[in-house]
This record gives structure tokens, C-alpha cells and sequence, in this order.
């Protein structure tokens, strides 16, 4: 199964920006976790991993990866609260997606409280840290349903 993970605005400063919401773990150390969790599963999946500042270019690569990911995941971070475009976008590819986020949305500001997302997403994992996305990847795994590679 191949799975897109689609990082948002500013998670490349992951680390440095405000530590205290979003951890100590940088972006590299998300990624490194998403190849090792992979690696140590008997499931047949292959990551390709992308950061992008940039609405256009997200919904571009979401668009160009049609007939490649039979999953996504994703963490829209401050476009989660502003994107129609990458909603649309989402809701067009048909691909079943999970919405990713470091912080619990519901506990900050309430701007934050509303997502464009959730409406096509499969489900959220929401305020678990970097943790966030492992189980993130696991729920995916589950719903594109296992193929366990024999040895």
C-alpha cells in the first residue's frame, strides 16, 4: 500500500517553533519514526514523504498523486482552519485520508476549533504529539485493510 504523508505550513521548523505546544521533535525525527515504524511492520506499505509551505503546491501534490497513494495522511496545520482548496482537492482524489495534528485543536484558540478537513477525512489524530502520526499510520494501515508480506 502506498501512503502519501503530506506535512503543512511551517512543520519544517519543528523543534524551534513554539516547543511548547509542538514538542522537541523536529520534522526529521517524524519522518524517521514514520521509515522505522514501517520498516518494523510485516505490512507491505511504502511512505512517500512531502513538506510544502504552500497551498497551490499541497493541492497540486495531492492531485499528482491520484493513481499512486491509496492513502493519505496529512497535517494542514494553520490551512486546516482556511483551505477550502485543499479540501476540495482531497474530496476530489477520493483517497482515504487521515487529518494529523501535534496539538489537540479543541484545547487552543477556538479559531482553531474548525476544520475544513475533517468533512473528507476518514478520521483525526489529534493531540498526541509526534506520536500523532504513528497512530495516524497505523489507523491508515487499518483502513486500506493489511496485506501482511510472507516470509
Amino acid at each position: 500500500m502506498n501512503i502519501l504523508v503530506l506535512h503543512g505550513p511551517n512543520l519544517h521548523l519543528l523543534g524551534r517553533r513554539q516547543p511548547e505546544v509542538y514538542g522537541h521533535q523536529t520534522l526529521q525525527d517524524i519522518n524517521k519514526a514514520l521509515d522505522e515504524f514501517v520498516a518494523s511492520s510485516p505490512h507491505d506499505v511504502v511512505l512517500k514523504i512531502l513538506q510544502s509551505n504552500h497551498e497551490g503546491e499541497i493541492v497540486s501534490i495531492i492531485g499528482d498523486h491520484i493513481d499512486w497513494a491509496d492513502g493519505i495522511l496529512i497535517n494542514p496545520a494553520a490551512y486546516t482552519h482556511t483551505s477550502i482548496a485543499i479540501r476540495d482537492a482531497l474530496a476530489t482524489v477520493a483517497i482515504p485520508t487521515v487529518e494529523i495534528h501535534l496539538s489537540n485543536i479543541y484545547a487552543r484558540e477556538e479559531f482553531r476549533h474548525h476544520s475544513h478537513i475533517s468533512g473528507v477525512a476518514a478520521g483525526v489524530v489529534s493531540g498526541f504529539g509526534a506520536y500523532s502520526y504513528i497512530l495516524a499510520l497505523e489507523a491508515m494501515i487499518h483502513i486500506l485493510g493489511p496485506k501482511t508480506t510472507e516470509t
